[in-house]
């Protein structure tokens, strides 16, 4: 019996040999802070590269959205706005229900600008 307690008053005053072999919880946290860092730099280095792929994704979709007629966008805009129906119905996350109604939010403001500068197709004025 007083093996037992020798053994658990060398484990509690820190005497734990498997304790000490691999540095302990502070060398552990010390590795898992550096992985951290490390990865936070790599991200760091590639932020310019996905930010100029992202914005160039973005400048396409604006064109295609652009060269588009009244008709595709205003299907586009009603297959939107249902897709985020659903989603908002079917209890999914508010951000995925935020993140379908972008498309439709530009294609919407798209075939408003055209309503009212007289350039889309619908908006012919006669008389």
């Amino acid at each position: 019996m007083s093996t037992a307690s020798n053994d658990l008053s060398a484990t509690t005053k820190g005497n734990n040999p498997a304790a000490s072999a691999d540095g302990g919880p502070a060398q552990t946290a010390k590795a898992v802070a550096g992985n951290v860092g490390n990865v936070a730099n790599e991200a760091v280095a590639r932020l310019p590269e996905a930010t100029q792929a992202t914005r160039q994704a973005v400048e396409d979709a604006n064109r295609a959205i652009q060269a588009g007629s009244d008709e595709a966008l205003m299907a586009g805009t009603t297959l939107s706005v249902g897709l985020a129906l659903g989603l908002l119905l079917g209890g999914a996350n508010r951000l995925l229900v935020i993140l379908a109604l972008i498309p439709a939010a530009a294609m919407g403001f798209t075939l408003l600008d055209r309503s009212q500068s007289g350039r889309g197709g619908s908006s012919v004025k006669r008389g």
